[in-house]
């Protein structure tokens, strides 16, 4: 069988082509329940850097690569969508290599490729690209209204984030709670500025909570609209707690108020993403009613520069 036809799309036209990587994720959500490409190939597609790349094969399936935009741990990260059609010739494989040659080329680095809802098959079909699994994360969900009432801890206020405000002690906090995480660690001015730029971005959504001490957990919620076989929801987008902080039942107030919060906006599911192995937060979002709802997948490599 021919190998597919893979076409580089560069940064100029990533507006061209938006509207078609839209349509090919649609036909695999159709089929997989789920959306492929995640928040960090929407994000580049509307802001990208001068490293992207996008990599076409007719419409049938669309892989994309960008430098992470927080400042540490740096890396690429890398969405692929492959419409049903296109599952049986070696495409996903052939865009991976695309991506893999365009990093190579761009000074190398580690790759980050999330596949979400990953299956046993995405293990072998990806070492082939020198691809390995690399950590796990799981889709947890709650019916929505909870039974529990937030109970804040003594000295705790709590208020919406004020934008023009509240960033660079957000920044701090998040920062050192999120230290060397791949995506979450390292933020920059401009990494918050672009996520509070989105259109789904609501301040009175993103909760921060102070004591004497200043800014001590935030809960940051994120509302998806309902779509295909998908129900609306509010995501804990991303949420924290300063370490002086941690045993004071701040972060089971925290989301509790924020889930408190969507529900008032007439949604009945919450959701959130958590690394498999956090038994910590596994253990707090479990005792909140969650359940597990998809597995996705890190795979990573290191790409040598040519």
């Amino acid at each position: 069988m021919a190998e597919p036809s893979v076409a580089e799309v560069t940064p100029p036209r990533f507006s061209e082509v938006e509207s078609r990587v839209a349509r090919i994720d649609d036909d695999a959500r159709a089929v997989d329940g789920h959306a492929a490409l995640g928040d960090a190939v929407w994000l580049d597609l509307e802001h990208p850097t001068t490293d992207s790349a996008g990599f076409l094969v007719d419409d049938q399936a669309y892989a994309h690569v960008a430098p992470s935009d927080n400042a540490t741990p740096r890396h690429w990260t890398l969405g692929v969508a492959v419409a049903p059609e296109a599952r049986v010739d070696g495409t996903r494989r052939a865009l991976v290599a695309a991506a893999v040659g365009h990093v190579a080329a761009h000074g190398g680095g580690r790759i980050v490729l999330w596949v979400l809802g990953a299956r046993a098959e995405d293990d072998a079909e990806l070492a082939a690209e020198g691809l390995r699994p690399a950590r796990d994360l799981y889709e947890m969900r709650v019916a929505l209204p909870l039974a529990w009432q937030p109970k804040w801890p003594a000295g705790v206020r709590v208020r919406p984030f004020e934008v023009g405000r509240d960033e660079a002690p957000w920044l701090e906090l998040n920062n050192r709670a999120f230290t060397g995480h791949p995506e979450q660690g390292g933020w920059t001015t401009s990494t918050l500025a672009r996520r509070t730029a989105e259109p789904w971005f609501e301040p009175a959504l993103f909760l921060v909570a102070f004591d004497a001490d200043g800014l001590v957990g935030f809960n940051w919620m994120k509302i998806h609209a309902a779509h295909d076989r998908e129900p609306a929801q509010g995501e804990i987008y991303v949420i924290g707690v300063d370490p002086r902080a941690q045993g004071t039942g701040l972060g089971r107030a925290i989301a509790i108020a924020g889930l408190r919060a969507v529900h008032e906006r007439g949604i009945d599911t919450g959701m959130l993403f958590c690394a498999a192995d956090n038994e910590t937060a596994l253990e707090l979002y479990r005792s909140l009613g969650f359940d597990v709802h998809r597995v996705d997948r890190a795979y990573e490599c290191e790409v040598p520069p040519v």
